[in-house]
């Protein structure tokens, strides 16, 4: 199944955290009766004495709201301790008195403060007084204190170490406090609460300041908030994040490529990509020219008794003749151009002045730019060089003149007209015509930018721009072939290979490189026509 990927798993995955979290959080919004929660704050625990009180010794108190109680709170005698307990409602759902009912305490509930013995032992910690405080306008909650109106409802009452609440409703946020004065002190770890709803005892939460409000939003919005963001922004990254296409149908095993040196920088970057996308693949590119590489696949190919051999030929141009057992296929069209020593001042020549110059009827340079005593040196390629067959076919319209220098300086057949020197790559041909003053030579296009000592040759007005490929009488341009010893079997290396070459990622890298793909609309008009 071509879809099970790891980035297509991680999407889908990331999109079904999200549906079951909405799911999950209107579910619990609706129907779980957990929302409806008790909890409760110490917001009080000080120890009280005479000293630094008023005239009569009594407790000053500022009271806001309704108050009503069982008893005030008494004056103070030394060890006695101030508690300030805050009880709300914690949850989503209003709390009614029907939802009260624990198991211990049927009726409401209990507020703790340490243990207590019986008899008493000297450490037990009792209730002296308990005010109730109501916020304005919450009537309801003093009518439920003060037991509802009628004689036999339970009230608020204290007894030994313990403050019985009766069942209070309480709308969602609303709360009310319970100022407690306790004989001695105690630590906030023993105030306890128990009884309370049918789900269990109230929760101890946490407040920074008193009376803090309620949070714009719940903690189940925020935690779902956090998780849709973090699924939004997974599904993002995967989706912007640059794709690369996998290859056409990858194959393992062992394949040479061999023939144009011309087109051997664009062959040994598809060779990286192409054994990075199909592992188990290797791919060796061995160039020494088109025509050695198209005689290097007929002998092996010759040799091979049975199946297509794994080796694939790439060639300036058609192949020769007489190999009629080779199967071609376009690749790419490629541009080529003239170069020249940076000591000659020229940018341009006519097609005439070029074959003249190949002619041996222009030696010196000062036939073209008076007063440059120069003699002319054509640094070519060898007879097995694509590039070479495509200037003579193309621009020269005949063969170059014999070779007649192994130094490519000076004259060693004195009977030629000019001195013409063989190499056996493009590169050797790029360095030895930016070294020599007054050498031209030729090149693949891409080959030839960027280099010092020499510079490109416009041929009748005419630049190489790859742009301008099928819109330009430019003449030094060529289809790239790719030529293997019958047709590769389906599934094989070489079929593979060839696809990705032709059609598949390997397009990208032969623009790079400044040749046109076949396979592209513009090139298959210009393929075509050749």
């Amino acid at each position: 199944m071509e879809w099970i990927t790891a980035e297509n798993v991680i999407a889908v995955g990331t999109a079904l955290i999200g549906v079951l979290v909405t799911l999950a959080v209107v579910w619990i919004d609706r129907f779980s009766p957990q929302r409806k929660r008790l909890a409760y704050r110490v917001q009080l625990n000080t120890p009280l004495h005479r000293e630094g009180t008023d005239q009569d010794g009594e407790i000053q108190t500022v009271r806001a709201g309704d108050m009503s109680g069982v008893s005030g709170v008494s004056s103070p005698a030394d060890g006695s301790t101030l508690v300030l307990l805050r009880i709300e409602n914690h949850g989503d759902l209003d709390i009614e008195t029907e939802a009260y009912g624990h198991a211990i305490d049927p009726n409401g509930l209990r507020v703790t403060f340490g243990t207590y013995t019986d008899p008493p032992d000297g450490e037990n910690v009792d209730v002296q007084g308990v005010v109730a405080t109501i916020p304005p306008g919450q009537g309801h909650i003093r009518t439920a204190l003060e037991g509802g109106g009628q004689a036999d409802d339970p009230k608020l009452r204290f007894e030994r170490n313990m403050v019985v609440v009766p069942k209070v409703p309480l709308a969602r946020g609303q709360y009310f406090k319970l100022l407690v004065q306790l004989s001695r002190p105690v630590t906030d770890g023993n105030i306890k609460i128990i009884g309370g709803l049918t789900n269990g005892d109230p929760q101890r939460n946490r407040s920074t300041t008193f009376d803090d409000k309620q949070p714009r939003f719940s903690s189940t919005v925020r935690s779902v908030t956090i998780v849709l963001a973090t699924c939004v922004v997974a599904l993002a990254a995967i989706i912007v994040r640059e794709q690369t296409p996998p290859p056409i149908g990858c194959a393992t095993g062992t394949l040479t490529v061999t023939g144009s040196t011309a087109f051997a920088p664009a062959l040994r970057d598809i060779e990286k990509a192409y054994e990075k996308d199909c592992e188990g693949s290797d791919v060796i590119v061995d160039v020494h020219g088109s025509t050695a590489g198209i005689r290097k696949l007929a002998e092996i190919g010759a040799k091979t008794s049975k199946g297509t051999p794994a080796v694939v030929a790439l060639s300036d141009g058609r192949k020769p003749g007489g190999y009629p057992e080779l199967r071609e296929n376009m690749v790419a069209a490629s541009l080529f151009t003239l170069v020249l020593n940076d000591g000659i001042p020229l940018d341009d020549l006519s097609l005439d002045e070029v074959r003249r110059i190949y002619q041996g009827e222009i030696t010196n340079w000062k036939q073209l730019v008076p007063g440059l005593d120069r003699p002319v040196l054509l640094v070519s390629r060898d007879a097995n060089s694509g590039t070479r067959q495509v200037f003579q076919r193309r621009v020269l319209d005949r063969n170059e003149p014999a070779n007649s220098s192994q130094n490519c300086q000076t004259l060693d057949d004195h009977r030629a007209k000019v001195i013409r020197c063989e190499l056996d790559s493009t590169e050797q041909v790029l360095t030895t015509v930016a070294k020599l003053p007054g050498a031209i030579g030729y090149s693949e296009l891409r080959a030839s930018e960027g280099r010092k000592g020499m510079h490109k040759v416009a041929v009748d007005g005419r630049l190489a721009v790859v742009e301008e490929l099928g819109e330009s009488s430019y003449p030094y341009r060529e289809i790239e072939y790719a030529y293997t010893w019958g047709v590769p079997p389906a599934g094989s290396l070489t079929a593979s290979f060839l696809t990705y070459l032709s059609r598949g990622g390997g397009q990208d890298v032969i623009r790079t490189h400044g040749h046109l793909p076949c396979a592209t609309p513009k090139g298959l008009r210009i393929c075509g026509d050749a």
